[in-house]
C-alpha cells in the first residue's frame, strides 16, 4: 500500500513538528533530514527513486517550513530529540537515517545518542565541527537586524550549488530560493546557534551503527577534510566523493542516488 501524508506532531515543549510520509507502508522506512534553510522538499527530485526501495519520512525542522518557529537559540540536542519524539509518536522503533548539511549533524547525535533506533546512517556534506564557535556570532546578529532573508539567501544559494547552476532562471535552484525567502529568519538564526554550540569530533566514536559519509569535492561549507575526518572518527565508516558543492542530492543526483542506495540495500 502506497501513502503520501502529511501531517505533524507536537514535541514535548510544545513545538509543532510537520512531517510526510511518501511510498510503500511494507518497505524499511528511511528518516530523510534538511539543511538549515530548507524544508522537506529539498528532497523531492529523489523521491521516485528512493521509495522504490524505502517508505520515506519526510520532516520540516523545528524553525522551517510547516514547523513551528520558536525563537531563541536551538541546541543540537534539541533537534536530535525533536527527531525522537517523532518517531515515537509514529510507533518506529527503528529506521535508516540519511542526513545532508545539519540534517547529517542531527544524524551522528541519533547515532550517538539513540543507536537503537537506528539501523545505517548516511551523513552527507557534513562536519563533526564547525569551528571556531564565536565565527556564528556575527552572521546571527545581522540576520535578526535584517529587514528580510534576501541577503542571506544569496549567501545561501552561492554556497550550496555551482555558478553555472546560478546563471539564469534554473528551475531547481528557485525552488530553494523560494523556501529560503519564506523562511522565518529567527529559524535560521536558531539553527545556526546549534551549528555554533556542537562539537561531535570525540563522541562521534561512539557511532557503531553502518555509516557512509559523502562530501562534495568542491564543498565550502563543509569541506572534503571534514568529511575524511568524520570518516576516520566513526568506527568501520565508508568514504565516498562526489564532483560537487554543497547539495550534492541535487546537483550529483544519480551519483548520489547510487551511493545512498548501495550502502542502504546491500546485504549485511
Amino acid at each position: 500500500m502506497t501513502s503520501q501524508t502529511r501531517t505533524a506532531i507536537t514535541t514535548g515543549d510544545g513545538v509543532r513538528i510537520a512531517y510526510r510520509f511518501d511510498g510503500d507502508e511494507t518497505k524499511p522506512v528511511l528518516l530523510l533530514s534538511n539543511s538549515i534553510g530548507t524544508d522537506l522538499h529539498m528532497w523531492d527530485g529523489q523521491v521516485s527513486a528512493l521509495t522504490e526501495h524505502f517508505r520515506l519520512l519526510r520532516y520540516d525542522a523545528r524553525g522551517h517550513g510547516a514547523s513551528a518557529v520558536p525563537h531563541g537559540p536551538y541546541s543540537l540536542d534539541r533537534l536530535g530529540r525533536d527527531v525522537v519524539e517523532l518517531l515515537d509518536a509514529l510507533g518506529l522503533q527503528r529506521v535508516h537515517v540519511l542526513g545532508l548539511s545539519l540534517g547529517g549533524i542531527v544524524a551522528q547525535w541519533l547515532g550517538i545518542h539513540v543507536p537503537e533506533r537506528v539501523d545505517r546512517l548516511v551523513l552527507s556534506n557534513t562536519a563533526a565541527h564547525l569551528g571556531p564557535a564565536n565565527q556564528w556570532d556575527r552572521p546571527i546578529a545581522e540576520l535578526l537586524e535584517a529587514p528580510d532573508m534576501q541577503v542571506t539567501a544569496e549567501g545561501f544559494l552561492r554556497n550550496w550549488f555551482p555558478a553555472h547552476m546560478l546563471r539564469g532562471d534554473n528551475e531547481v535552484v528557485e525552488g530553494f530560493r523560494r523556501t529560503l525567502l519564506a523562511t522565518q529568519r529567527e529559524g535560521v538564526a536558531g539553527s545556526w546557534a546549534a551549528v555554533r554550540d556542537f562539537d561531535l569530533r570525540r563522541t562521534a566514536t561512539l557511532i557503531r551503527n553502518p555509516t557512509l559519509v559523502i562530501a562534495g569535492e568542491h564543498d565550502t561549507v563543509t569541506s572534503v577534510d571534514h568529511g575524511k575526518d568524520l570518516a576516520a572518527t566513526v568506527p568501520g565508516a565508508r568514504f565516498t566523493v562526489l564532483p560537487t558543492v554543497h547539495m550534492a542530492n541535487v546537483e550529483g543526483q544519480a551519483e548520489f542516488l547510487d551511493a545512498v542506495v548501495g550502502f542502504l540495500t546491500e546485504q549485511s
